[in-house]
């Protein structure tokens, strides 16, 4: 029995519901067969919870058998508890002679209404009825049956907000990881399709799991990622992004190497090239290894347009990520060390403008750039139907203030203008904030050694990038190293009839062919139409 109630630190690697035990009575490895001890068990685990349900019932022709029905509210569907499983458990007739008899019906019944599992861990009880789930206890037995029967509210299935297309499906993950999945296999209806759920997180218990399409994916990349899930040990984890910073290749680098996104479409198109997805219980991100720095610059809408237009639109998006990365280093190197670059039409009138200026071109550049990024985050923090007006009117009033008081010339803010528009284009967020953050540094070295600093700037940053992996596959694939077939898919988008092949880095090398060559559409013979 236990004894009297008396608080305690949890210990490492325990289920964190143990605080309210005894010291030296944790859980024990085994339910006991009164139905007493297991209630008692359940309210010091869980510290009498408001939102604790535990229920007894009598059932049988003389009311002999004594079951414990708990569940915790907002996590299940009570409808379908009072419905079903309370239903089935008052229909226990005199056919049922012993407890025994009593667990195997209910285990047996309850299979049409409910996934049923049977448990006789005191720990494992615990945890499952923390993850949701509802437990049965029959007094006389020392096991206990887990139902499965989901509720709570949740956010309904709806359209991404930060990756809309013109052109595609509306339809976004959410935050429930059972949803996720089902709306992949909806996608995906090959039996191949593989889904291994962990756990991570002492105290959160979240759940992971990992999809790929076995045959497609590389087994060595997928080996890889269950490894460095495993060797996850922390305690509280409520999103992707810490899954993410805990299992990427190069943690010092500023450019991201595992790739998120909250299209099905897109996770989909990734675990049909080979790739593998980390799902997060509580997060709409999906993550998606390997990556390379193509995937950050294409869009889904890419292969939902004609190859014409999705060509065009990612060579605009190669030029504006430079244009937004470069653009204000390379006015600040022109203006103080190669003036001879310039029209001395445009020299003279921009010399006009910073007459009167106090400051040179990188205070210029830097006061503008830091102005510009606390508007964005200003504009991404207050509600979203003011945020956007503040950011737009703060801008146009800061920049027009600043130019008449003479702190900042109109070149430099249609510059920094300019560059903010272009940092816009970049599809995927955690790319656009990286080259926000280079920019500083390429001011600093145009401000310093002119043109020569920027281009060793931009030497440096593709020297690392060349040495940059992600899940062992180099990120600059197929430029470096270079592998001609697959540029068909990189910076350019050819037919998709000319698509034959899966990225050979990633998947696996006995399945590289994705399609068969003679989906060319062909016009009808113009002999055999007349016929």
């Amino acid at each position: 029995m236990l004894g009297p109630r008396k608080r305690q630190t949890p210990e490492v690697g325990t289920t964190g519901l143990q605080s309210n035990l005894k010291d030296g009575d944790k859980l024990p490895k085994h339910l006991s067969p009164s139905l007493n001890e297991n209630e008692r068990l359940i309210r010091d685990s869980f510290g009498d919870s408001l939102d604790l349900s535990i229920r007894r019932l009598r059932t049988g022709d003389s009311r002999q058998h004594e079951l414990l029905i708990v569940h915790l509210q907002g996590l299940v569907d009570d409808w379908l508890i009072s419905n079903s499983i309370v239903q089935k458990a008052t229909e226990l007739g005199r056919e049922i002679r012993d407890e025994q008899q009593a667990f195997q019906y209910l285990r047996d019944n309850l299979l049409t209404v409910t996934r049923v599992e049977v448990v006789a861990g005191a720990d494992e009880l615990v945890t499952r009825l923390a993850e949701g789930k509802c437990g049965i206890l029959v007094n006389g037995v020392a096991a206990g049956l887990i139902c499965t029967v989901p509720g709570g509210e949740r956010r309904s299935v709806d359209e991404p907000i930060n990756e809309p297309v013109v052109r595609g499906p509306r339809e976004g993950f959410t935050e429930s990881l059972h949803v996720n999945i089902s709306l992949l296999r909806r996608r995906i209806k090959d039996p191949n399709l593989r889904f291994e759920k962990q756990q991570i997180g002492r105290i959160s218990k979240t759940e992971i799991a990992v999809a790929y399409i076995t045959g497609t994916a590389d087994e060595r990349i997928a080996l890889e990622v269950r490894q460095r899930l495993g060797r996850i040990d922390i305690d509280f984890v409520q999103e992707s992004g810490q899954i993410e910073e805990l299992i990427e290749d190069s943690p010092f680098s500023i450019f991201p190497s595992v790739f998120r996104t909250e299209r099905t479409d897109r996770v989909a198109q990734a675990l049909a090239e080979g790739r593998v997805a980390i799902f997060t219980d509580g997060s709409p991100f999906v993550l998606i290894v390997p990556s390379d720095l193509s995937m950050f610059l294409a869009s889904a809408e890419d292969y939902y347009e004609r190859f014409f237009i999705a060509s065009f639109i990612r060579i605009l998006r190669v030029i504006t990520f430079f244009i937004s990365l470069t653009l204000p280093s390379l006015y600040v190197a022109v203006l103080t060390f190669h003036h001879e670059m310039l029209p001395t039409e445009l020299l003279f009138s921009i010399a006009a403008q910073r007459d009167g200026v106090p400051f040179p071109a990188i205070v210029e550049a830097v006061l503008m750039e830091l102005v510009f990024e606390v508007l964005r985050e200003a504009g991404v923090r207050l509600p979203r139907i003011i945020g956007p007006a503040v950011s737009i009117v703060g801008a146009l009033v800061l920049g027009e203030a600043a130019i008449r008081a003479g702190l900042v010339s109109p070149a430099m803010v249609m510059v920094v203008a300019l560059t903010a528009v272009a940092s816009f284009a970049t599809p995927a967020y955690s790319l656009g904030i990286t080259a926000r953050l280079l920019r500083f540094p390429l001011i600093i070295l145009a401000a310093s050694l002119g043109l020569f600093g920027v281009m060793v700037g931009l030497y440096l940053m593709y020297v690392k990038l060349t040495a940059q992996r992600s899940f062992g596959v180099p990120y600059l694939a197929p430029v470096a190293p270079v592998v001609i077939e697959e540029w068909k898919d990189s910076v350019i988008r050819v037919p998709l009839w000319m698509l034959n092949r899966r990225p050979s880095l990633v998947a696996d090398r006995n399945n590289q062919v994705r399609q068969r060559p003679g989906n060319k559409p062909q016009p009808p013979d113009a002999d055999k139409g007349s016929q």
